[in-house]
């Protein structure tokens, strides 16, 4: 059932990276990763509220941390992409754009796990 559930939420979390990058793509015409950084950070703040949830407060079973954590965050979010897309930007004559995202991921990704943890907590 372990399985099953990192399944699960793999394929959802995978479907969801997919759509927001599509979707978001034309915004900037290409020239700004705006879609793996909005799955980033979302999934940075979603898994602090599972986080809270299920670990924290016990609120949920086990089998929903490998669904919601392991399996769709998991998918959702992506470090290897991040890296990717920071490399490119760099070697395309993008330095400052390339540190721009480097930054800007790092601290709203923190901000949002932090925040969510922090409001979780006080609220549930």
């Amino acid at each position: 059932m372990q399985w099953v559930a990192i399944a699960v939420g793999g394929a959802i979390g995978a479907i969801l990276r997919h759509l927001i990058t599509v979707w978001s793509y034309p915004v900037f015409n290409g020239k700004f990763p705006l879609g793996t950084l909005i799955v980033n950070v979302t999934g940075s703040f979603l898994i602090g509220v599972a986080y809270v949830m299920i670990v924290d407060r016990g609120l949920l079973s086990p089998e929903w941390r490998l669904l919601l954590m392991t399996g769709l965050f998991g998918a959702l979010t992506t470090f290897s992409t991040f890296s990717l897309e920071s490399l490119l930007l760099w070697h395309n004559d993008q330095p400052l754009m390339a540190l721009a995202y480097i930054l800007i991921s790092l601290v709203l990704c923190l901000a949002a796990t932090g925040a969510a943890i922090a409001l979780t907590m006080k609220y549930l």
